[in-house]
This record gives C-alpha cells, sequence and structure tokens, in this order.
C-alpha cells in the first residue's frame, strides 16, 4: 500500500511538474530543478553529481547530489573533486592566447619555431600554425592514435614523436578532426614561451589568481586528494567503481580536476571578460580568441527539431540555438562525464559534473537550463535521451550476447593456442606479446599499458572474443591473419569511444 501511495504522488508530482513548465517556464530553476535532477540521477544510475547555474554575473544554484563512491556515504560536496576531461582544453587554449596577449608568441607562429622536433607524417610540419593544433584541422581522422596515446606510460615527447608517425587521413585543413595529441602539443609551447610547464602556467596564471584552490592540474594529484569523487562505469550492465585515468602524458588535452565551486569561478571570469571584480585576470582579448570560429564541425540537429551549424572555435565549439550564441564543450574520461556551457549575451552560464561515463543526462540538463532561460517549451530531455540510451544499450547487450553464446559452445581455433603466442609489433604503438591461458584461451599484455591486458577466447576459426580488463576499451573480436597454416598478424579494435580505427600488429 505504501509503495502505491509513494507511486501515485510521484505520477502526481510530475504532472503539476510538467505543467508548471508549460505555463511558467522560469519556475523550472526555482522550484522544479532539485526533483529533476534527483530524479534523472535515480533513472541514469549516476553516483553523484554537481551542477552550477550563472546568470548575469551571480551564481543563481550550486549544488552537489548524490555520493563520491557507489557503496560508500561520502556525499558530493561543493568541493568535491571529479575530472573534468576535455573541458581541459578551454583551458589551454586560453593560456596561449594569454601568452599571446602578453606578446610572447602569436597563434600565428609556425609550432616548429618552438617544437622544431615537431613532425606530421615523418616530415617537418613547417606549415602547421599554433592555431591549427587548437581547432582540430590538421587532417586526422577524430580520435586517431588515441588508443597508443591515451591512459599509456608514454612522456609528452613521445607521443608528440608518435603523433607525427600517423598518416593523415584527409589534407591538411580540409577536413575537421578532433585529436587530443594536437592540444598536447600546443600546452608543449608554454614551456618554450613562458619558461615553466603548461601545469605552473595554469597554476601561476589562472588557478590561483580565480581562486581556483582545490583544481589539479595533473591526474598523478587525484588520488591524493581527501575530497575526491570515484570514477564508475557499466560492466556488463552493472555500475561499478574503476581506477583513475592517468592522462598526465596527455594533460594539456584533458587531465585536469575540479570541483563545482572551482569551476564557478572560471566560468564568471570568462562570462565578465575576464575579470574578477576590478581585477583583470584573463585579457579580453584571450578569451575573444577562443571563441572566434576557425573550423566547421557540421550541422546538428537538436531534439526541438531545429538544425544549425556546429563550428570550433580554439578550446571551444560553437553552436546557434534558437537564435543564442553557445560556447561549449564535453569532457569525458574513464569513468567521469562533464559539460561547460556559456551564453555569453545573455550573460549565463553552466557547468555539469557527473561521476560516471555512462550517461547522456550531462547533456540532456543543459538543455533544459537553456530553454528555461530561453523561454521555450519544457521537452522533458533526459527522458528522451535515456530511452535511446536504452535502446542502443540493449543492441549493444544483443551483439555481446550472441558472441559469448558461441564462446560457450567451445569453438576450437583453426590452429593450436601455442601457434599464436608471440611478440607482435605496431609501429605506430610498440609491442604487445600473446600468451597462452587455460584451455584454448589467450592472453596479450600491451607495452605501453602495463596494467591492462585482454582475455580472447576462441570463436572458431582465428577469430576470437576480446574483453579487455580496462572496461572502458570495451569488447571485440580479434581475427588473426593467417597465411599457409602460420600466423602472421592480428588486427585489434578498442571502442569507439578511445579510437574508431584498428591496429594491425605483425607477429615477429
Amino acid at each position: 500500500m505504501k509503495k502505491i501511495l509513494l507511486c501515485a504522488v510521484g505520477i502526481f508530482y510530475c504532472v503539476v511538474f510538467a505543467q508548471a513548465q508549460h505555463t511558467d517556464r522560469s519556475r523550472f530553476i526555482k522550484d522544479s530543478l532539485d526533483f529533476y535532477i534527483n530524479r534523472s540521477l535515480t533513472n541514469w544510475r549516476i553516483p553523484g553529481a554537481a551542477v552550477c547555474i550563472i546568470k548575469d554575473g551571480k551564481v543563481v544554484l550550486m549544488k552537489a547530489y548524490g555520493i563520491k563512491e557507489l557503496g560508500q556515504p561520502a556525499k558530493v560536496d561543493e568541493n568535491s573533486l571529479f575530472m573534468i576531461g576535455s573541458n581541459t582544453k578551454a583551458f589551454t587554449a586560453t593560456a596561449l592566447a594569454m601568452l599571446q596577449s602578453q606578446n610572447k608568441l602569436s597563434l600565428d607562429d609556425k609550432v616548429t619555431k618552438y617544437l622544431p622536433q615537431f613532425k606530421i607524417e615523418g616530415k617537418p610540419a613547417d606549415d602547421v600554425l599554433i592555431r591549427d593544433l587548437l581547432c582540430h584541422r590538421l587532417g586526422f581522422e577524430t580520435f586517431q592514435g588515441d588508443f597508443t596515446f591515451y591512459n599509456t606510460n608514454l612522456s609528452r615527447a613521445e607521443i608528440i614523436k608518435r603523433l607525427g608517425m600517423l598518416k593523415r587521413q584527409y589534407p591538411f585543413r580540409t577536413k575537421w578532426g578532433y585529436t587530443n595529441a594536437a592540444f598536447l602539443t600546443a600546452g608543449e609551447i608554454i614551456p618554450v614561451a613562458y619558461g615553466k610547464p603548461w601545469e605552473v602556467f595554469l597554476k601561476e596564471n589562472i588557478f590561483a589568481p580565480l581562486g581556483m584552490s582545490n583544481t589539479l592540474a595533473l591526474s598523478a594529484d587525484m588520488p591524493k586528494s581527501l575530497n575526491r569523487t570515484v570514477p564508475h562505469t557499466l560492466i556488463d550492465g552493472r555500475l561499478s567503481p574503476i581506477p583513475y585515468a592517468q592522462l598526465d602524458g596527455m594533460a594539456p588535452c584533458g587531465a585536469i580536476c575540479s570541483s563545482i565551486n572551482d569551476m564557478s569561478k572560471w566560468v564568471l571570469a570568462l562570462l565578465n571578460d575576464g575579470k574578477v571584480g576590478p581585477r583583470q585576470v584573463i585579457p579580453a582579448a584571450a578569451i575573444q580568441a577562443t571563441r572566434q570560429p576557425q573550423d566547421i564541425v557540421g550541422s546538428i540537429t537538436h531534439l526541438n527539431g531545429e538544425t544549425n551549424y556546429e563550428l570550433y572555435g580554439l578550446g571551444w565549439f560553437l553552436q546557434d540555438y534558437s537564435g543564442h550564441r553557445l560556447v561549449m564543450h564535453d569532457g569525458g574520461v574513464n569513468g567521469y562525464l562533464s559539460s561547460v556551457t556559456l551564453v555569453p549575451q545573455d550573460k549565463l552560464g553552466i557547468v555539469i559534473l557527473t561521476n560516471t561515463d555512462q550517461n547522456e543526462f550531462f547533456e540532456a540538463l543543459r538543455w533544459e537550463i537553456m530553454d528555461a532561460y530561453f523561454k521555450l517549451p519544457y521537452r522533458d530531455y533526459t527522458d528522451a535521451y535515456l530511452t535511446k540510451f536504452k535502446n542502443n544499450a540493449a543492441t549493444d547487450q544483443a551483439a555481446d550476447k550472441k558472441l559469448r553464446d558461441s564462446v560457450a559452445m567451445n569453438l576450437k581455433p583453426a590452429l593450436s593456442p601455442s601457434s599464436y603466442t608471440g611478440k607482435y609489433v605496431n609501429d605506430l604503438y610498440g609491442s604487445m606479446v600473446v600468451t597462452q591461458g587455460e584451455n584454448n584461451d589467450l592472453e596479450m599484455r600491451f607495452e605501453h599499458h602495463p596494467k591492462m591486458y585482454v582475455h580472447l577466447q576462441p570463436l572458431g576459426g582465428n577469430r576470437f572474443y576480446a574483453t579487455f580488463s580496462d572496461p572502458t576499451l570495451g569488447k571485440a573480436v580479434f581475427p588473426f591473419q593467417v597465411q599457409n597454416g602460420s600466423v602472421k598478424g592480428v588486427r585489434i579494435k578498442v571502442a569507439d569511444f578511445v579510437e574508431r580505427g584498428a591496429y594491425e600488429f605483425a607477429k615477429q
């Protein structure tokens, strides 16, 4: 009886809630946002989140929700740290624009002026400008090379060297392709121009002056923090805590950890032309430089039916939405998703931080908040996104079940397990070793992912079902190439979230 009563009350509240939004959208922020967020966190299975809304130079809302870690009582608060992923890019682009304002460099300088060793396709990259690094127009495919670069033990110098080995998919400056290692390369210009590393520049010129005292530039410092959230992902449909990603080799593209309190200070300054009170912390010209369109991403269709442009500035996506110009970016790393949205003409800023990488709530909520301020109809974006998310998940689970059913049939590989063992090499990545496990299973260990392995189970023939120990890398089918009864190589594919292309490893 109690359950029925609670359900009836919830349904009544939802009806009233929806009706209120149609009659007075301004009430959504004041009266209904808490209910909306808490309901969404439950539906999306998000352990913890933090949300901030800034309007007309003031914090309208700053609130933390949920817990830091599944199964633990500690609650998220306004100073709890989240990894913000690619929202780091705006800090890196702003830092370089600040150096331009200080006449330490020009965004139109050649990269080789500061990094003479920088190459593209093995040749000196004398045609690449700093600006090109910051707007993803080098000619690479989105995420190209990231399995080699992301969450590995490679140094920044080694990653930049390997970036120079990649083969362009498109002619230079003809097509947008999101290139994380390009932002690393841009960040490594800072110590040449400024005399101190990227992370020190941020601390001295952005974090400290803005009062972002809890913010960390390096991911290695996250586990040492006392007030930190824990990353989560879905493993076979079950929400689980996972290890922190180690991103300091790629730090300028995605390593920052921050809180909703500190991020509010960043957004307040950006919406106030770089001022904090009377102090000009960030030159207004530097902020404007990052918001100028540089490249065409494509068109985007919103859930309200609008189709508008999507451009890229320097570290920011640029969109038009119902007559409002948006400056925005998402961030995603192992166990975290975040969103920062600026609407400069409306003096509106939105920050959303979550500690799971399996949700689209962060995206739905920002549109809901914008619709409220833009006086647009209520659409319940979170339910629309959730329905699509569940349908996609069901499709993926069905495909995975077919593969697991095949594994359960105990199909034997075409060759003896020992035939597949040995050392394999990829020119970009480096080496990988295959060893024999129990029964006909195999195991892969990668040179630059020392804490990660792949479990391979036979699917018959020369195909194996691959399960990564790092769940964010996904599951896949690895086919071995065989000629005249001899194994010549293997094709390796990680989740599209990390890299869309595949790697060919040749057996030594």
